[in-house]
C-alpha cells in the first residue's frame, strides 16, 4: 500500500488570524457575536502525523452463500436503498447509509441518493442548508479556530453521536483531501475534521465507540498521539475505556463497543497498535461476549437487548420492541463477520441469526424499514460482509445482471 506521510502542525494564532480576515470579508459573515464565539474560543495546537490519504478498510473474512444467497442479499439491500426526504434530511440516516453503501454508490432508482450526494450533504453546508432552510441557525458543521467541528446530540439536524460522522465517513472511504465547506464559507478538508476530533478528544467522554473506530482507520501504525494540552493518548487507553463498565452500557445495547473492540483487534493483527497485555484483555472480553450470545439466542434466531445476561436473557425475557431485536441481532452479526472463527459461536447460531435478519427485513414494508432505517442498515451491512461483498459493488452487478436478463426476454 502506498502511504503518503504529512506532518500537520496546527497553530492557533495563525489560523485564528486567517479566520478573522476570511470571516470579515466573506458574504457569509454572521453577526458580531457569532464571529467572536468562533474566533475567541480557546484551542490548543496539535502536532500529528497521519500516515495515509485514504482510510483503512477492515475487510470481512468470509464468503458464506449458504448463510445468505445472492437473491436474499439483493432483497435485503433493496430494502435499505437510501430514499430519504429532501426536506430536513436526517444526518444520522445519511451517515448510516453512507457507511454501508460507500462514496461510490450509484442506483438506477431515480429517488435514491448516490454516495457522492450523501457525502456532499454531510460535508458541504450549502447543500445541507437546502434541506434545513426552514430551521433558524441550522448547521451540522461548526467553524472552529483550528478546524471543523461536527454538531452532535439530540438537536434536530445534527449528528446523534460523538464522532459518529467521522467514523461513518471514514468507513465510507472519504479521503483526507475531500473538500469540506463550513457555515462561514470556508473551504477546508476532511483532514481538518479529523484533526479537530483528535484535538478535542477527552478520554472520559460518554461515547468513545466511534472515536476508536475513526482514529483506528487513520492513525495506525501510530500507537500513540498527542492531543490537546500536550496529553498523550493511545489505542491502549481507548481499548481500556471501551472495556470499562457493564456490557450493555453504551449505544445500541453495548454492541457498538464490541464492534469497535473487534476493529482494534483486527488492526492490531496488522499494525501492532496495542500492547500484548491489552490485546489479551480485548480478546478475553470478546470470548466472554461470544459465550454470552451463544447462550442468549432465542429459538427463532434473534438476540435481545438483554444479551449480556446470557441464558437468563432467554429464561426471563425482556419486553423488547422489534427495534431492540433488530439492533442486537444485526450488530452482533456485523462484528462476527470480521472476527476470527475462534471468536464465533457455533455455526448454527450464526445461521439462525442470519435467517431471522433476512426474513424480518424482506417482510417489512418500505415505511417500516424507513422508520428504523439506521437499525436495518446494520443488517444489510452485516449480511453483505458475510458474503465478502461491498454493497455498492454487489448492487451494481446485480442491477446490470437483471437488466441483461430483462433485455433478453
Amino acid at each position: 500500500m502506498k502511504h503518503s506521510v504529512r506532518l500537520i502542525v496546527v497553530s492557533q494564532m495563525v489560523i485564528a488570524a486567517c479566520l478573522v480576515v476570511a470571516l470579515c470579508t466573506t458574504p457569509f459573515a454572521r453577526a458580531k457575536e457569532d464571529l467572536e464565539r468562533v474566533v475567541v474560543a480557546p484551542a490548543m495546537s496539535v502536532t500529528l502525523t497521519i500516515p495515509r490519504e485514504e482510510p483503512l478498510r477492515i475487510k470481512p473474512l468470509y464468503d458464506r452463500p449458504e448463510l445468505v444467497s445472492d437473491e436474499e442479499l439483493a432483497a435485503v439491500l433493496g430494502k435499505i436503498i437510501p430514499r430519504f426526504s429532501h426536506v430536513e434530511t436526517k444526518p444520522n440516516f445519511v451517515e448510516h447509509a453512507l457507511r454501508v453503501w460507500s462514496i461510490d454508490a450509484t442506483f438506477s432508482d431515480k429517488e435514491a441518493i448516490s454516495g457522492q450526494e450523501m457525502m456532499e450533504f454531510l460535508t458541504n453546508h450549502a447543500t445541507y442548508i437546502q434541506s434545513w432552510s426552514k430551521r433558524k441557525n441550522a448547521a451540522l458543521l461548526e467553524d472552529r479556530p483550528v478546524g471543523v467541528g461536527v454538531k452532535w446530540g439530540r438537536e434536530l439536524g445534527t449528528s446523534v453521536h460523538h464522532d459518529h460522522m467521522l467514523a461513518c465517513l471514514s468507513e465510507a472511504g472519504v479521503p483526507l483531501n475531500q473538500p469540506v465547506f463550513t457555515p462561514f464559507g470556508r473551504q477546508m478538508t476532511f483532514r481538518d475534521v479529523l484533526v479537530e476530533s483528535i484535538r478535542d478528544f477527552e478520554l472520559d467522554e460518554r461515547e468513545t465507540e466511534w472515536t476508536a473506530l475513526g482514529f483506528g482507520l487513520w492513525l495506525p501504525p501510530n500507537k500513540t498521539w498527542m492531543g490537546a494540552e500536550g496529553r498523550e493518548y493511545s489505542f491502549d487507553l481507548l481499548a481500556k475505556r471501551l472495556l470499562r463498565g457493564e456490557l450493555e452500557k453504551g449505544v445500541c445495547s453495548g454492541t457498538h463497543r464490541v464492534y469497535s473492540l473487534m476493529v482494534l483487534l483486527r488492526l492490531h493483527d496488522e499494525y501492532q497498535i496495542l500492547s500484548d497485555e491489552v490485546a489479551k484483555l480485548v480478546y478475553r472480553h470478546l470470548e466472554h461476549v461470544r459465550d454470552l450470545i451463544t447462550a442468549a439466542q432465542f429459538e427463532d434466531g434473534h438476540w435481545s437487548s438483554d444479551w449480556k445476561n446470557g441464558k437468563a436473557a432467554v429464561e426471563n425475557p425482556k419486553a423488547d420492541e422489534l427495534k431492540d431485536k433488530v439492533i442486537a441481532t444485526g450488530h452482533h452479526l456485523e462484528w462476527l463477520s470480521i472476527a476470527p472463527e475462534s471468536l464465533h459461536p457455533p455455526k448454527e447460531t450464526i445461521e439462525k441469526a442470519a435467517r431471522w435478519c433476512i426474513e424480518n427485513t424482506v417482510n417489512k414494508s418500505d415505511k417500516e424499514i424507513l422508520d428504523m432505517y439506521t437499525f436495518y442498515s446494520h443488517v444489510g451491512n452485516a449480511l453483505s460482509m458475510w458474503r465478502n461483498q461491498r454493497p455498492s459493488d454487489f448492487w451494481r452487478a446485480w442491477e446490470a445482471k437483471n437488466e441483461t436478463r430483462s433485455a433478453q426476454r
